[in-house]
């Protein structure tokens, strides 16, 4: 698990660039929070397993970058992503 620190992290998920750095949980998408990115919550929940499983999600905050696919693809292509720079 990485450590809270001043760096950066990166992972990409097919058509998610994300970004995650020492914060308080936010996670922006597309400059949208979540909440307005991601109607439905079982969405919300997809993207945030890889936190909630690590228990890091009031850590960090997520920045993503994300096109193409349905909605659906693109909070598993999130999830991927986190779960990577979770890795690092």
């Amino acid at each position: 698990m990485a450590k809270a620190t001043s760096a950066k992290f990166y992972g990409t998920g097919s058509i998610a660039r994300v970004y995650i750095m020492p914060g308080n949980g936010n996670i922006t998408i597309n400059k949208r929070s979540i909440d307005e990115y991601f109607g439905l919550e079982t969405l919300k929940l997809i993207v945030r397993q890889p936190l909630v499983a690590t228990e890091t999600a009031d850590k960090y905050d997520v920045l993503v970058n994300v096109h193409g696919g349905g909605t659906t693809g693109q909070a598993g292509a999130i999830r991927h992503g986190i779960a990577r720079a979770l890795c690092k």
